[in-house]
């Protein structure tokens, strides 16, 4: 994990409501289903808040966007001070494998956002990657 397991223990916040386990997304602001795919999900929201420093009003979470006419709804997106995405995190739950169908369902997801950084995790592994549109060269990179 990006952030360490004691950091993440002491920030998550989790309840259990009509038997069913909740954690609550600050960027959101309400409780929702846990599952594993939203355990990275909020992990990987705290490492943007509290190691990045990125403010909250500029992180979005599963938002349906256009992509070739089908309805999708992507994880995060971090927008830049301008208001334009920066970054564009597709999150999976810890036991699926990242691969290449899930950079290029980031990456699909990118043709509508056109953000320079894209990211893939599991909450184990992470790869992000760089784009520059005017040579269309892609490049690994750290976040």
């Amino acid at each position: 994990m990006l952030l360490s397991l004691t950091a993440q223990m002491t920030v998550l916040k989790y309840r259990n409501s009509s038997d069913k386990k909740e954690i609550f997304d600050p960027i959101r602001r309400k409780w929702v289903r846990c599952t594993e795919e939203e355990e990275v999900r909020q992990c990987f929201i705290l490492f943007l808040l509290l190691e990045k420093k990125y403010p909250r009003s500029h992180i979005a979470v599963e938002k349906e966007i256009k992509v070739n006419g089908l309805s999708k709804r992507y994880d995060l997106i971090v927008f830049d001070a301008s208001g334009a995405p920066f970054l564009v995190v597709e999150c999976k739950a810890p036991h699926v494998t990242i691969n290449q169908s899930v950079v290029e369902q980031v990456a699909a997801y990118n043709k509508t956002l056109c953000a320079p950084l894209l990211g893939v995790t599991n909450g184990n592994v992470h790869y992000f990657f760089h784009i520059d549109f005017d040579t269309n060269e892609i490049t690994y990179c750290n976040l």
